[in-house]
């Protein structure tokens, strides 16, 4: 779930409410669990989304920075092009055994001795 928020600070063109709403959905659905919330807690989870996204909205406006706008075609291409994520899953004897590597092309390149055997690519 909350892998799908993404930096929302200095870009251009500039974020949208729906972008900041959207995150702010994920982060209340990691905090709380739900994806959708039951009927009894629809209100609560729905006010919180906008809480949360009224006070990110608020603290990206008053961010300040020198540095120059990023581009969102360029950051796109290049968290496109990284290996993000990778979950290698080998079974083991009577279990499985379950790795999860963050950064495993980058691992295996830098230190290829130091993944097990069965997760090298």
């Amino acid at each position: 779930m909350c892998r799908n928020i993404k930096t929302l600070f200095n870009f251009d063109p500039p974020i949208t409410e729906e972008e900041v709403r959207a995150a702010s959905l994920q982060f209340v659905r990691k905090i709380s669990g739900f994806t959708k919330p039951s009927k009894a807690s629809e209100a609560a989870f729905l006010a919180a989304v906008d809480e949360v996204a009224g006070v990110s909205a608020r603290l990206l406006r008053a961010l300040e920075t020198t540095a120059a706008p990023k581009n969102r075609e360029e950051e796109a291409a290049k968290a496109k092009a990284l290996p993000w994520a990778v979950v290698r899953i080998a079974a083991g004897v009577g279990a499985d055994r379950h790795w999860s590597c963050v950064h495993d092309f980058q691992r295996q390149a830098a230190h290829p001795a130091s993944l097990p055997a069965s997760s090298r690519v």
